[in-house]
């Protein structure tokens, strides 16, 4: 069994060309990888890099290739030479000689053995074709597998700029890469069209992060590992860099009036260990004696609200806390 994903290098991978490139890997057999590249004028600079690279971020992997679609272009004319110009009535060759889709596509899938085409629905209507062009050819079709399109929400054609609609998109808004997998092998390969659920993605992307280890966590947005328990609850990594920012960007306030407070955070700071027994006997303490906790907090990250004032205290080494209640001192 072999089959074949073929992107066109267009920019970064659309989502329903995602679900074709996660339908194929998870049909099993080799799969092969194919540049469509021989409309040269929908072809964009860098195109075919953007697609390699969010195929591996999804943790895609193929067998073979990349196989070049315009570097074939002798074979293509020699397939093309013991057939009508025009086959069924669509032109096979345009005028300056390089292939179209169609002859390229098939004499691709019989010169590489591929036994299943999944595709989606909108290649539908392509089928015949294929199957009297390969049989023209001296060929057996493969079998073709069409799966439902994702649509936008309003079941229309779901635009590449449209929010959530390319992975280059999801990756910036800092979704996790298996969140996207998994909305996708979820999908599997979907009898009818379906509408893009962006929440059902922001869901999967909480579930993933509440899964990654502390260190797994840190790596991912390259922060010490001891910061990660302020950043639990964090929606997506966006947000998770964000709150970590909070706590590392020294802040630049001034709090006089808050001299006891931050006096006595002073001296329970420099006794404690770290750690996050230690960070919770000091917010005790200071509950205790009616301390200003938001002014603790305001002393040490610059902010009225944040992560848990303890994950905070935790995050920060000694000497780093010590030096920021004396800056707003």
């Amino acid at each position: 069994m072999k089959v074949r994903f073929a992107p066109s290098p267009t920019g970064s991978l659309h989502i329903g060309n995602a679900l074709g490139a996660v339908a194929n890997r998870n049909f099993g057999g080799t799969m092969l990888l194919r540049i469509d590249d021989t409309d040269a004028a929908r072809n964009v600079p860098g195109g075919e890099e953007a697609i390699v690279d969010d195929l591996r971020w999804l943790g895609i992997g193929w067998d073979e290739g990349p196989v070049r679609q315009s570097e074939r272009g002798e074979r293509y004319r020699e397939a093309a030479a013991g057939l009508p110009e025009r086959f069924e009535g669509v032109q096979l060759l345009r005028p300056d000689g390089t292939a179209t889709y169609h002859l390229a596509s098939v004499v691709d899938d019989i010169d590489f053995g591929i036994t299943h085409v999944i595709r989606g629905n909108d290649h539908r209507p392509n089928e015949a074709l294929h199957r009297a062009l390969t049989e023209a050819l001296g060929a057996r079709p493969p079998e073709y597998v069409h799966h439902g399109l994702i649509l936008g929400p309003d079941g229309k054609k779901l635009s590449k700029r449209a929010a959530g609609a390319s992975v280059a998109w999801l990756r910036e808004e800092g979704i996790p890469a298996e969140a996207v997998r998994a909305y996708l092998d979820e999908l599997g390969l979907p009898r009818h069209d379906v509408h893009l659920d962006l929440a059902r993605i922001r869901s999967l992307a909480v579930d993933v992060l509440a899964g990654f280890t502390d260190d797994e966590l840190a790596a991912r947005i390259d922060v010490p590992v001891e910061v990660v328990p302020a950043l639990r609850g964090a929606h997506d990594l966006n947000e998770a860099r964000a709150l970590a920012r909070s706590i590392l960007d020294a802040p630049d306030v001034s709090l006089p009036d808050e001299r006891p407070t931050l006096e006595r955070f002073r001296e329970l700071r420099s006794a404690a260990n770290g750690g996050k027994d230690a960070a919770k006997s000091i917010v005790r303490e200071l509950k205790a004696v009616g301390g200003n906790l938001r002014a603790v907090r305001r002393a040490l990250t610059g902010r009225d609200s944040g992560p848990e004032l303890w994950a905070v205290i935790a995050a920060l080494p000694r000497d780093e806390a010590l030096r920021r209640i004396d800056a707003a001192l």
